[in-house]
């Protein structure tokens, strides 16, 4: 078994990446997209973070959030956000045997990615992808059409012209 290490920083920021089990032609983030923005209040009011990009897109999202000062455990969190949004969503899916065997549901993949934000360029960079990437994936064709991201509280608050990305000739060049 693979020897997974997490990079744990009080106070820091991270980027995330957490994706349903069942990927391809699955939209229950988006269908149930207050469900999980419930359960992201919920795991927030008890265990605090400061949200600074969010893209819900219909089979996984991105994040950048910032743990409080002295706090570390980045991990709880998204074990709670998952839990709540199960509790909450439909069941219905498909669960492997040693899911029922956890009792687990089958909607999440168990792992996720995360990087350590390292400095102002590192977050400027991931906030982009965060909030091109329902673009990247055909979704919309300009950023502003996707109604689930942060991006349109960052256009209010002034940090993102509201034509950011809106055409070919101004999209940042991320690849897979």
């Amino acid at each position: 078994m693979p020897n997974y290490r997490r990079l744990w920083c009080p106070g820091g920021t991270y980027f995330f990446t957490v994706t349903l089990l069942e990927r391809h032609g699955n939209d229950l983030l988006v269908r149930h997209i207050d469900a999980l923005r419930q359960a992201v209040r919920e795991v927030k009011r008890v265990h605090p973070f400061t949200i600074h990009g969010w893209a819900v897109l219909p089979d996984h999202l991105h994040c950048v959030i910032e743990l409080p000062e002295g706090e570390h455990d980045f991990a709880l969190r998204w074990r709670l956000i998952k839990m709540v949004f199960s509790k909450k969503a439909p069941k219905g899916e498909h669960v492997s045997a040693s899911r029922a065997k956890r009792n687990e549901r089958g909607l999440w993949q168990r792992r996720y990615w995360e990087h350590l934000i390292r400095d102002e360029a590192d977050f400027a960079a991931h906030m982009d992808y965060v909030h091109i990437n329902p673009l990247k994936h055909g979704l919309v064709t300009r950023v502003a059409d996707w109604p689930y991201s942060t991006f349109h509280r960052l256009v209010a608050d002034g940090i993102y012209p509201a034509d950011w990305a809106g055409s070919d000739e101004s999209l940042p060049d991320y690849r897979d």
